[in-house]
């Protein structure tokens, strides 16, 4: 990826706190790139060992890397870092920070209602955002193009509202929270009565608290509460085509990967790491530190501290060997057969 901007060697040193362990000592670097398709303006990084052979051929004119290397090319400058992976995420957002313009101010071609509560000095607004009325917006915002900001919604300083991601009428966000293009926060719940053989809405009229440093991906879906709040804790990080469901409420620092779905009511508690695809049943209790793995399917309340897999969910030990028995149910049904030849001769 090329970027704008260029940063020097010992600029790159300072912001991931690492130190030269090659002999090549200087350059510019104006992009990012992986080990096998980087270049000599480009900056890598060696965060999985599986990549090691990419590394040892690798282009790249500076690569971060962990300590203890056993053997390492000449070409690149090397940066060795406690944790390549998070290290090279910080120089990627130091690159996106230089890229990344702010401009204050409210487009010709916006609709702000009379009434918001917003420094237009310190916040921007883009093309064909709706603002309504009754809204509060923080300053360092940026609210882009497409995006509609429902009547009386409260936005914290220092927010991202992407282009056509729409926060529906009073929900809440804190500080820094940033949602991806499409995301929809404050979605009417799923609810519905049989009444004479028809399916009767039931009234939506909660709303979804968000709170500081949460990110959102795009086209995912957060649901207002039937009453109260749907809560996502501070610091969560939710993937691409979520679904969480209305009256959720998830603790602090929470992951939750994409196609994921969570039902109405279910509470997870703080560091909980929800894997792709997979499900949660409603009114149900997840733990602190609890892990789920890809296409879980969670249909009670679970321990935190332990990491679950399968449907329905068990531990992953238990799992490993339910799934070891199935496997050789063909060789067993194969045995029985032979046994039951053998009976019948």
């Amino acid at each position: 990826m090329v970027l704008s901007v260029k940063l020097s060697v010992q600029e790159i040193i300072e912001i991931t706190g690492g130190k030269i362990i090659s002999e090549a000592v200087e350059g510019e670097f104006a992009s990012v790139n992986s080990l096998a398709e980087a270049e000599a303006k480009d900056a890598s990084f060696l965060g999985n060992q599986k990549y090691y052979q990419d590394f040892l051929t690798t282009k790249a004119g500076l690569v971060l890397v962990p300590a203890g290397l056993p053997d390492k090319p000449t070409g690149p400058v090397l940066i060795e870092v406690e944790n390549p992976s998070y290290a090279f995420g910080v120089l990627v957002k130091k690159f996106a920070s230089r890229q990344r313009v702010f401009k204050p101010g409210v487009h010709p071609r916006a609709i702000v209602a009379d009434d918001v509560i917003f420094n237009p000095d310190k916040v921007s607004i883009m093309a064909g955002a709706v603002i309504e009325d009754g809204c509060e917006i923080g300053d360092g915002t940026q609210v882009c193009a497409g995006a509609v900001v429902s009547e009386g919604v409260k936005i914290g300083q220092d927010c991202l509202i992407g282009a056509n991601a729409t926060v529906r009428e009073f929900c809440e966000l804190g500080n820094r929270v940033s949602l991806q293009p499409g995301c929809v926060i404050g979605s009417d719940g799923y609810g519905y009565e049989l009444v004479n053989g028809k399916h009767e809405k039931v009234d939506q009229l909660g709303i979804v608290v968000i709170e500081d440093d949460v990110e959102i991906g795009a086209n995912t879906t957060i649901d207002r509460a039937r009453f109260g709040k749907t809560v996502i804790g501070e610091g969560s990080k939710i993937d691409n085509l979520v679904q969480i469901a209305h009256n959720v409420k998830t603790g602090k620092h929470c992951l939750v990967v994409a196609q994921t779905g969570i039902a109405g009511s279910s509470e997870l508690g703080n560091y909980v790491t929800i894997a792709a695809q997979a499900g949660v049943a409603g009114h149900l209790t997840i733990g602190d530190q609890a892990v789920i793995l890809s296409r879980g399917g969670v249909t009670k309340s679970l321990e935190g501290g332990a990491m679950y897999h399968g449907l329905p969910a068990r531990p992953v030990a238990e799992e490993h060997k339910r799934q070891a028995y199935v496997s050789k149910i063909p060789k067993l049904m194969a045995e029985i057969k032979e046994l039951k030849a053998k009976l019948n001769e």
